[in-house]
């Protein structure tokens, strides 16, 4: 069963939905995101309970938006437990902190963080919204100079959000040691008996150790076969701890030169926000990620990237990080954007003003020509854009 919500939900997603004919919550959200009647739609009171009569249905959202609904309607479900305990990142900490007894960690409020005395920070850290979404608040800090640029940032006028507060709450922050290592990031899934199933392992790529932004991930069948076993022991650990079953997830994992892993977090009931890293999958080789959950599946990952053993698939996020604001914005030059690559397989347009994000690239590359993502990795997209 699909849960759909706002912001956005994909083409590929509904193509998805339409083919396989799965049903999907006639939610107000949904009806506004996809107009199309011959759906296999669900009046919200019946998907409640086929939900609560068959705890085995499969329930998967493409937006943490409809977290709210789960609260509403399938309260005291272990859905809404578990969405519970992923979306707040201390609960999540203290569920693992007996497996990682030396991490440190602690929450404030956002109107406490003025006043902090940086003689009592744990250089270095990170700061972020204990129940967060698209590294929005999110802060890197090595030490006192990045405290106050930090400080600047973390006011209630710069963090007001398009989200609802189930999904971007401002109000309280954790904060937590700094997790050394690559960071990395996977869909997957618990099913009935528990068993993790792996769905997508991506790289998320940074320019810099104090850029938190969200801007290139990547996949290929060299980087899921390295880091399958090992991923999928520890997220089998974590599942046994919360009690997980059928249960499709997004998780944000770092590990360091001697292969201990940390998570990061644990994005709960769906894949890659924005139908990201599930499209990506999707459409760079065919198989999905949708399909692989909730029809029960488990990829045989010799015939996903089959003929594509040489490919590197990425995902790149355009968050606006230009320097300039939205009203000063006339233009932004996608063809030129689609120059840049040597086989984007599709450039989704997004309104910056309204998203804070130009849109999304999936791209394919050599891997003799990482150059590219490098590229975009490192700009400011100033060359992209005209101004008013």
């Amino acid at each position: 069963m699909i849960l759909l919500d706002k912001p956005f939900v994909s083409d590929y997603l509904i193509k998805t939905i339409r083919e396989q004919h799965y049903p999907l919550i006639a939610t107000k959200e949904a009806r506004e995101l996809v107009q199309d009647t011959s759906l296999h739609w669900i009046p919200e009171m019946e998907a409640r309970r086929i939900i609560k009569e068959n705890p085995g249905t499969p329930l998967y959202s493409n937006s943490e938006n409809a977290l709210a609904w789960v609260d509403e309607h399938l309260q005291g479900s272990a859905f809404a437990k578990h969405a519970q305990l992923f979306k707040d990142k201390l609960q999540f900490r203290e569920l693992i902190k007996d497996s990682y007894p030396d991490f440190q960690f602690k929450t404030v409020l956002l109107t406490e963080i003025q006043g902090l005395d940086p003689k009592d920070l744990p250089f270095p850290f990170v700061i972020k919204p204990s129940v967060g979404f698209f590294s929005i608040g999110v802060h890197v800090v090595k030490d006192k100079s990045d405290w106050e640029l930090a400080r600047k940032e973390l006011s209630f006028d710069k963090l007001k959000s398009i989200y609802p507060s189930n999904v971007l709450n401002t109000s309280t922050f954790i904060i937590e040691e700094f997790i050394h290592g690559e960071e990395f990031a996977v869909d997957c899934y618990y099913n009935q008996l528990g068993e993790v199933v792996i769905l997508n392992i991506l790289h998320h790529r940074f320019s810099s150790g104090a850029d938190t932004s969200d801007r290139v991930y990547t996949t290929s069948r060299d980087l899921v076969q390295a880091h399958m076993e090992s991923f999928r022991g520890f997220l089998q650990k974590i599942g046994r701890q919360a009690g997980l079953r059928n249960f499709p997830a997004h998780v944000e994992l770092r590990m360091n030169s001697e292969g201990t892993i940390n998570p990061i977090e644990i994005n709960p009931l769906r894949f890659g926000g924005w139908c990201t890293t599930a499209d990506l999958l999707g459409i760079s080789t065919g198989f999905s990620p949708y399909r692989f959950y909730l029809e029960n599946e488990i990829p045989n990952w010799d015939e996903v990237f089959k003929d594509k053993e040489n490919k590197i698939f990425s995902l790149i996020v355009l968050n606006n990080n230009s320097g300039y604001a939205p009203d000063q914005i006339r233009s932004f030059d996608y063809d030129l954007l689609e120059r840049d690559f040597e086989h984007p397989l599709v450039i989704r347009k997004m309104d910056a003003a309204k998203y804070s994000v130009f849109g999304f690239v999936f791209a394919e590359s050599r891997a003799e020509n990482a150059k590219e993502l490098d590229s975009i990795l490192a700009s400011d997209l100033r060359k992209y854009i005209s101004l008013l």
